[in-house]
């Protein structure tokens, strides 16, 4: 049996309570605050309005700030999290422009072979998917009003361009401005494109190229945040961009400045950025995570967890506990959570986590992370309760049923959806109970838009079936452009559209 560690903030190690209630966490962006009547009306990444109720036990923050409830704001991205009977005990707002307007699709030709949606669909668009994962990490789009199905061919081709050079970086969007990286001859680049057209833009040397058996490149994929870019080369590097021309506003290198050594397949996590601070993780001597001021990279705070295990190859992602927040990575030998305020361990389980590569992000529901891995291992759903004085990390299953490598997870309404090695599989997250799985794609990584998953397979084939836990529906697939290597890079819908890397080349479908 693996080993699970539970670090409290006092440093003791205690006994764990099984937790069986559950808490809802529901994130969008605020479409209308009442303070007097204490209602905040949510547009959901699922696209339904939702209203909620608060009270005077209930917490706001707005940008890792704690505010009053009319400090809230129309437009504002937000997280609502209920306790176990309902009540809102949480409120997590970040800035952002006005939520997206209603827009008609510009008439394209209708292939002979296409099928309609049954209904009408309204559609909302929006340029932003700034960072890895999508706007929340969890490998979800905001887009509606996208195809519903595909034609033979799959949905039609809007730009395509070469020259990227060699990488697995993924692609980040916001406004007209497309992100991602790639290795030119000696150097590592970061690449910047107009979203309408693909033309290039600018590039930026923030690295030496990187090279492995395996492929050669950069893995990560850059953070944007306002008007700065935030990368994360495959040898260490961290740079600061500016978004408009790519000029350089300061870098480091993380393994030098932290202790650390280069893991086997090179340095892949996509930093985070939260509030004023960039977050990320060096898996060195003198600290497993850190804090930087994402303004100058001055370090603030330094976090070690026991063993001092080095970087894993997965990305932060952030979790709101007991009105504190918290940092959730794999690193190589488990799942940690790290208080963000000031860098303290505070929990971690070792039951995901293999001895070769940790690569998909942990995934966050309120109080609940579910985290796996490939190699024969698989995931376990971990459930916290506490505070920063006293976490408590409870083991609630662990699965064979979900060996996911390196493809991400979804999870939408209750279900989780991946690749289990080269099975495609839906499990209930409360029990890990199996509810489908289909062979029909290969292994490959995943992202949810309008109610359909679009998987990449590494192979190459993209498919696009319905997110329902009763079975696998398929509603299209076709066969993208190919370069020699597995098509490793997460799939993006962002813009309207479907974003595929494959090393040098990116190629843009339209979703509507």
């Amino acid at each position: 049996m693996r080993l699970q560690w539970m670090l409290l903030s006092a440093g003791l190690v205690t006994s764990i309570l099984a937790v069986t209630a559950q808490a809802e966490l529901i994130s969008g962006t605020i479409s209308s605050v009442a303070a007097s009547s204490g209602r905040i009306s949510v547009q959901t990444t699922a696209d339904r309005s939702r209203s909620f109720r608060v009270g005077d036990d209930t917490q706001f923050s707005l940008d890792g700030k704690p505010v009053k409830v009319d400090q809230l704001a129309a437009g504002q991205r937000v997280s609502i999290f209920t306790s176990t009977g309902g009540e809102v005990t949480k409120v997590v707002a970040r800035s952002g422009s006005p939520a997206p307007v209603a827009s008609t699709p510009k008439p394209q030709p209708k292939p002979a072979t296409a099928s309609e949606p049954d209904t009408p669909r309204s559609s909302s668009s929006s340029n932003e998917w700034t960072q890895f994962g999508g706007p929340n990490r969890d490998n979800i789009s905001t887009e509606t009003g996208l195809m519903q199905s595909w034609p033979a061919a799959g949905p039609p081709l809007k730009w395509s361009i070469r020259g990227l050079g060699e990488g697995y970086s993924s692609v980040s969007l916001s406004g007209n401005r497309l992100l991602t990286m790639g290795n030119r001859g000696d150097r590592e680049m970061t690449l910047c494109f107009d979203v309408e057209t693909g033309r290039e833009l600018w590039a930026t040397q923030t690295g030496a190229a990187y090279r492995e058996g395996q492929g050669n490149g950069p893995r990560g994929t850059p953070t944007i945040d306002g008007n700065r870019v935030y990368v994360l080369g495959a040898n260490g590097d961290l740079a600061c961009l500016d978004l408009d021309t790519g000029a350089r506003q300061w870098g480091g290198n993380i393994l030098q400045e932290f202790g650390g050594s280069n893991i086997t397949w090179g340095i892949s996590e996509s930093v985070l950025i939260d509030g004023d601070r960039l977050i990320c993780t060096p898996g060195g001597r003198a600290a497993t995570m850190v804090a930087l001021d994402k303004a100058s990279g001055r370090t603030i705070w330094q976090a070690r967890v026991p063993s001092n295990p080095q970087a894993a190859y997965s990305s932060i992602v952030p979790l709101e506990l007991g009105g504190s927040r918290q940092y959730v990575n794999f690193v190589h030998n488990a799942v940690v959570g790290i208080d963000a305020s000031s860098g303290q361990a505070l929990w971690g389980n070792t039951s995901a986590a293999n001895g070769t590569a940790n690569c998909s992000s942990p995934l966050v529901l309120g109080n609940q992370v579910f985290a796996a891995s490939g190699y024969g291992t698989g995931g376990t759903l971990i459930e916290l309760s506490g505070n920063r004085s006293g976490v408590q990390a409870n083991q609630v299953y662990h699965t064979k049923d979900m060996k996911n490598h390196h493809g991400g997870m979804v999870l939408r309404d209750g279900y989780l959806y991946g690749t289990d090695e080269a099975i495609l599989k839906c499990l209930e997250l409360k029990t890990g109970a199996v509810q489908w799985q289909s062979r029909s794609v290969g292994k490959g990584a995943v992202v949810y838009a309008d109610g359909q998953i679009i998987l990449r397979s590494e192979q190459g084939p993209v498919a696009m079936f319905t997110a329902t836990p009763t079975g696998y529906q398929e509603n299209g697939r076709f066969e993208p452009p190919r370069s020699d290597r597995p098509a490793w890079p997460h799939p993006v819908v962002a813009a309207g559209c479907l974003f595929l890397r494959d090393m040098d080349q990116l190629h843009c479908y339209r979703l509507r």
